[in-house]
C-alpha cells in the first residue's frame, strides 16, 4: 500500500486531526440484538406453532422484529454472514438472512432510530463497490449503518467465488487495503463540496476528489459520487479475533465485538483490546466492547425452562445428552431425560475442576434437575446466558457491566416471534429502573447511540506500511 503521505491525499479528515483529545460521551448500557432467518437462534425455533415456516423469505417479518428492538430502545441490530449454507436444510433453515445489505436497505426505510449493523466480508467484493453500497445504506438510513467488516474463513465461500482458500496472513493483508480504501472512498467527497445551489453549483468539484490507491491485493481511483451521511460514514465493526484480527479491529474498529465466558475473561479481553488500540494511536475510549448474551424470559423460572425445553422438543437433541453426559463424567449414556439422575448416577458424577461448565452442570444435577431441564438450562451456550425471569436476566446484565468487563451486550435470543417481545416487556424496563439503560433515543446516528467521535475519510492516526 501507498505510504501514509500518498495515502491520504484526497481523504477529508474532518474532526479526525484532534479525535485523540476528543472528550467520549459517558453513555448507559449499549444493547443490540443478533437476528437472521426470522426464526431465531435455537435450530427449533422455525417448528415452532406460531412460527410462519415461510417466514424465512418475508422481508415484513425481519422488519417486525427490527420495530420491536426500536420498540424497547435498543441501540443496534446486528446481522452476520457468510456464502455458504453449512447447515443441514433437513433440520433447520440457514441461520442467515437472504441477503445482507438488501436486508438493511429494506429495514432502514421502516425504522427510524436504531443502528444497523451488518456484516460484509473483505474477502471478495472490490472496495469501490463495498464503499458505495456501505455509504449509501448510510446516507438513505440517516446515518444509522455500521460495518462489520471480516475475512471470509472457510474454503466452501471461496469456492463459491472460484478461489482457494489464502493463508491467514493473505487475508488480512487484503483486508488492510479493503477497509482503508473504503474508508478513503467515503470521505473523498469533502464536507467543504457544500451544500447543492440552485442558484450555483450543486457541488463544489475541487472538493470531490480521486483517491488514486493501489495496494498488492486491491486499489481504485475514485472519488465516490456520495457526499457525507447525517454521521458522516458508517461506522466500522469488528469481532474481536486472532493476533491478526486484533490488530486490525484496533486500528480500524470503534466497536468491537467478544465472546467471553466469563467476566474476568471479559475484562481480560476488555484490557487487551484498549492496549491495542492505544498501541494504535488512539484514544481507547474510542473503542467499545460489545459481548455476547443468551436469554430465554418467562414470568416464573419455571416457565422459562418450560420455552426453552418447548424448543428442545422440535430437535434431536441426543447428540446434547451425550455431551451432558460427558460435562458430568459419566460413562454411560442418559436414557431417562425426563428423571433426575440415580442415586448410582450421582454418586458417580464429578465435575473437571478447570472447566466452569462441567462444575455448573453437576450442581444442576446434583439440585435434582432432570437431563431435559439441565439442557433447558442452556448451560451448553458459549456464551453466558440467563434462562429466567426479567429481574434474573437485568442482574447477569447489571454484573458485568457494572463490573466493567464490557460496554454493551449482543443479546442472542432463541425463539425471534417471541423472545424479542419478552425482552423488551420485562427486561429493559428493569435495567432503565435500575438507572443503567436509557429510557429513549438521545441522537438519531449510530456514533450518537454509541457516544463515539466523528471520522470522515481514514482516520490520519492510523500507521499504515
Amino acid at each position: 500500500m501507498n505510504n501514509k503521505k500518498e495515502f491520504t491525499s484526497g481523504v477529508q479528515d474532518v474532526d479526525n486531526t484532534d479525535a485523540s483529545t476528543q472528550k467520549i460521551q459517558k453513555k448507559q448500557m449499549v444493547l443490540g440484538v443478533g437476528l437472521g432467518n426470522n426464526f431465531g437462534i435455537h435450530q427449533g425455533a422455525w417448528r415452532m406453532p406460531h412460527a410462519d415456516p415461510n417466514d424465512y423469505t418475508n422481508i415484513n417479518a425481519t422488519v417486525k422484529q427490527v420495530k420491536v428492538a426500536e420498540r424497547g430502545g435498543l441501540q443496534f441490530i446486528f446481522l452476520s454472514d457468510f456464502f455458504f449454507t453449512k447447515e443441514d436444510l433437513r433440520e433447520t433453515p440457514p441461520i442467515i438472512s437472504l441477503d445482507v445489505l438488501i436486508t438493511l436497505a429494506a429495514v432502514s426505510q421502516a425504522t427510524e432510530s436504531i443502528g444497523l449493523i451488518g456484516t460484509a466480508s473483505t474477502s471478495f467484493t472490490e472496495p469501490y463497490l463495498l464503499a458505495r453500497q456501505l455509504k449509501a445504506l448510510d446516507v438513505i438510513s440517516r446515518g444509522r449503518i455500521g460495518w462489520n467488516a471480516v475475512p471470509s474463513y472457510d474454503a466452501e465461500s471461496f469456492a463459491n467465488f472460484g478461489k482457494n482458500l489464502p493463508p491467514r496472513e493473505k487475508k488480512y493483508e487484503r483486508l488492510h487495503e479493503v477497509v482503508q480504501i473504503v474508508q478513503a472512498l467515503w470521505g473523498s467527497w469533502e464536507y467543504e463540496a457544500g451544500q447543492p445551489d440552485q442558484t450555483g453549483m450543486f457541488a463544489d468539484p475541487t472538493h470531490v476528489r480521486p483517491v488514486n490507491l493501489k495496494g498488492q491485493h486491491v486499489g481504485t481511483r475514485g472519488p465516490l459520487p456520495i457526499p457525507p451521511s447525517d454521521q458522516g460514514q458508517p461506522v466500522v465493526v469488528m469481532p474481536a479475533g486472532s493476533s491478526y484480527g486484533l490488530q486490525a479491529a484496533a486500528m480500524y474498529a470503534n466497536v468491537i465485538i467478544g465472546r467471553p465466558s466469563s467476566i474476568e475473561e471479559s475484562k481480560a479481553l476488555r484490557n487487551t483490546v484498549r492496549n491495542a488500540a492505544e498501541k494504535a494511536g488512539r484514544n481507547p475510549d474510542e473503542v467499545k466492547l460489545i459481548t455476547f448474551a443468551g436469554f430465554t424470559i418467562g414470568d416464573t423460572k419455571r416457565e422459562a425452562l418450560d420455552k426453552r425445553a418447548a424448543l428442545d422438543d422440535k430437535i434431536d437433541i441426543r447428540g446434547q445428552l451425550r455431551l451432558l453426559s460427558a460435562y458430568l463424567g459419566l460413562n454411560e449414556e442418559l436414557t431417562q431425560p425426563d428423571e433426575p439422575l440415580t442415586e448410582a448416577q450421582l454418586a458417580a458424577v464429578h465435575a473437571h475442576p478447570l472447566d466452569a461448565t462441567s462444575q455448573h452442570v453437576v450442581e444442576l444435577a446434583k439440585a435434582g434437575w432432570s437431563p431435559r431441564d439441565i439442557l433447558a438450562h442452556a448451560v451448553l451456550e458459549p456464551y453466558p446466558t440467563v434462562v429466567g425471569t426479567g429481574e434474573q436476566a437485568a442482574d447477569l446484565l447489571q454484573e458485568w457491566y457494572e463490573a466493567d468487563a464490557t460496554d454493551g451486550f449482543l443479546l442472542i435470543i432463541d425463539d425471534f416471534n417471541t423472545g424479542i417481545d419478552d425482552f423488551v416487556d420485562h427486561v429493559v424496563p428493569v435495567l432503565q429502573e435500575r438507572g443503567i439503560f436509557h429510557k429513549d433515543y438521545e441522537g438519531r446516528t449510530f456514533r450518537d447511540h454509541f457516544g463515539l467521535p466523528s471520522q470522515y475519510g481514514l482516520d490520519p492516526r492510523i500507521i499504515t506500511k
